[in-house]
């Protein structure tokens, strides 16, 4: 694997998760009560054995760059590769909207890397893959271009990448669906190829006026290339909206869905913090929830995730809700069925209920 770089694309559009990304990429969002959702992907390239990865900056970069720092967290503080931050060129150079100008106006950096391989992925799936088993499908495959998919258990709206293939993993169609349905084939937004096939790939596409990877380099030239799918068999959650980000949270208060993420040999990495453990008090009562460290419970906690730093005071109760970093539940607030971005408080005696298919959603340092 030391002969791929990744790189993780964090143009992600944020339009129907825009209260929570207002000050934040969506790859920078809070995630199961410790991680943020770039840490997936990181995570999955790190322990696949890629040492070169490079960041496709979004333009509110701040919360990443804060996050990841020097790569020290993830081993990629190194004098010999690991961690770069591939910058998004300024306005006034270039009007084209999409990913594909980013990566254009990064290709010299692309082109001097030793490696061979390109592996791309996405910053906002949640998966934990062996990516070493993709470079292998590949290189038996022949394939020019090769990509991840999962079998759609239940249908699900949002953009949705859709795959055919034949039974040896040959792609016979690639297309962008608004929902799909049990038994669909979704491609996870990894593609593998050689350098050389993606400089020629982005130069050519983003010269002849194209401005999106997806759209334009893949599915409008896909009968250019020889590309091949492998399916991703564990669990995956794609955040592109308050619901999926609710859904994919409380997915994991299911066990195997948590032991299939954070439980085998391969770890998820995240900036690492100093808290003291959690406190429960004699009158806190807990049920089927994740509370991280420095979280002090004096009331009532039911199917729910809270954050480094949350306090529930007596007589409060937290149900099926979201509770990130720092939050305050007062005595008496009854909270059910809502996200709360960081520093939220809920004052005495407030009760706060959302649906339990659109979550109410309270902004940061708001005080109710």
């Amino acid at each position: 694997m030391k002969t791929v770089m990744g790189i993780i694309n964090m143009q992600e559009e944020d339009g129907r998760i825009r209260e929570l990304t207002e000050r934040r990429a969506v790859e920078s969002l809070p995630f199961a009560g410790r991680y943020r959702l770039i840490d997936f992907a990181l995570s999955s390239l790190v322990n696949s054995g890629i040492v070169n990865v490079g960041v496709m900056l979004p333009a509110k970069g701040r919360s990443v760059l804060d996050h990841l720092r020097s790569g020290k967290d993830w081993d990629l503080a190194r004098r010999h590769d690991g961690l770069f931050y591939l910058p998004t060129p300024q306005k006034d150079e270039i009007s084209r909207r999409g990913d594909l100008k980013n990566f254009y106006h990064n290709l010299d950096f692309i082109e001097h890397t030793s490696q061979k391989y390109v592996m791309l992925t996405s910053g906002s799936f949640i998966y934990n893959i062996d990516f070493s088993k993709l470079l292998r499908f590949h290189q038996n495959t022949g394939a020019e271009i090769s990509m991840v998919y999962h079998v759609a258990e239940q249908e699900n709206q949002g953009k949705n990448v859709v795959i055919e293939t034949e039974a040896s993993g040959l792609v016979t169609d690639i297309a962008e669906k608004p929902v799909v349905y049990d038994g669909s084939k979704v491609s996870l937004g990894i593609y593998l190829m050689e350098k050389r096939i993606f400089v020629e790939m982005v130069r050519y596409t983003y010269e002849h006026g194209g401005q999106d990877f997806l759209m334009d380099a893949i599915i409008r030239r896909m009968n250019d290339y020889t590309m091949y799918a492998m399916v991703h068999d564990g669990y995956v959650a794609h955040i592109d909206s308050i619901a999926s980000f609710y859904k994919a949270n409380m997915d994991l208060l299911q066990p195997e869905n948590w032991e299939t993420l954070f439980m085998g040999e391969r770890p998820i990495y995240t900036k690492t913090k100093d808290e003291v453990p959690v406190e429960y008090k004699a009158t806190a009562d807990v049920k089927n929830s994740m509370v991280a460290n420095g979280c002090i419970i004096r009331g009532k906690v039911e199917n729910s995730i809270l954050f480094r730093g949350v306090t529930v005071e007596e007589g409060a109760e937290v149900k099926n809700s979201i509770i990130m970093q720092k939050s305050a539940i007062k005595e008496g607030a009854l909270v059910e069925n809502v996200i709360t971005d960081k520093n939220v408080v809920i004052t005495k005696e407030k009760w706060l209920k959302g649906a339990t298919n659109y979550p109410l959603i309270i902004t940061k340092r708001t005080v109710i």
